[in-house]
């Protein structure tokens, strides 16, 4: 029988997530427990995911601009989101297509007040299997309607949603959201310039 006691921390608010300092340091709040990446500084992921936030950005925004207003934003950057309350669950996304509610719901918030419609994840030479398939998790049992996951070394994009099996979309295909994201239609080797 050990007679080690166990030091259980208390779980962190979203207040004092957002008070950390802006150090360079990939955080995410998992259910009110802090998780950190240090070696993975945010700006400094690779060329290829730059090139590939860009251009996902650029094109969703271009399909945003045929949409009837109120339309939402498209957002990029490892935009922050809150996509649960209690547990907490802040996470930032890549490239993001946040509808009109949440985005009224956030005004004058430091973060996205609830998931967004579309979650687009780049993968990034540091990333893990563990790390991406939790972010996709996270983000669909939160209402995100649709998440891209991004590679652009092998010029893919599998698309998930909840109620569908995961697709893996690559140079030769046509990526259409329909249901979601009206009359978008985007050529996959179009998204991948150097294709």
């Amino acid at each position: 029988m050990s007679n080690a006691t166990e030091i259980v921390k208390p779980l962190m608010t979203v207040d004092e997530f957002l008070d950390l300092p802006d150090d360079g340091v990939d955080r995410d709040l998992i259910d009110g427990v802090l998780h950190e990446w240090p070696g993975t500084p945010v700006t400094y992921r690779s060329i290829a995911h730059s090139v590939a936030e860009a251009d996902f950005a650029t094109s969703l925004n271009l399909w945003l601009r045929t949409q009837h207003r109120p339309c939402g934003l498209i957002v990029s950057g490892e935009a922050g989101f809150r996509l649960r309350r209690d547990p907490a669950v802040v996470v930032g996304i890549d490239v993001a297509y946040v509808g009109p509610e949440v985005v009224e719901r956030s005004q004058g918030q430091r973060i996205f007040d609830g998931p967004p419609i579309l979650a687009v994840e780049i993968l990034s030479p540091s990333d893990t299997s563990e790390r991406v398939a939790n972010k996709v998790t996270l983000c669909l049992e939160a209402g995100v309607a649709l998440v891209w996951l991004v590679d652009p070394k092998f010029r893919t994009v599998t698309v998930y949603g909840p109620e569908i099996p995961p697709r893996l979309f690559n140079i030769r295909d046509e990526l259409t959201a329909e249901a979601h994201l009206p009359g978008l239609r985007l050529d996959v080797v179009d998204l991948f310039p150097d294709a």
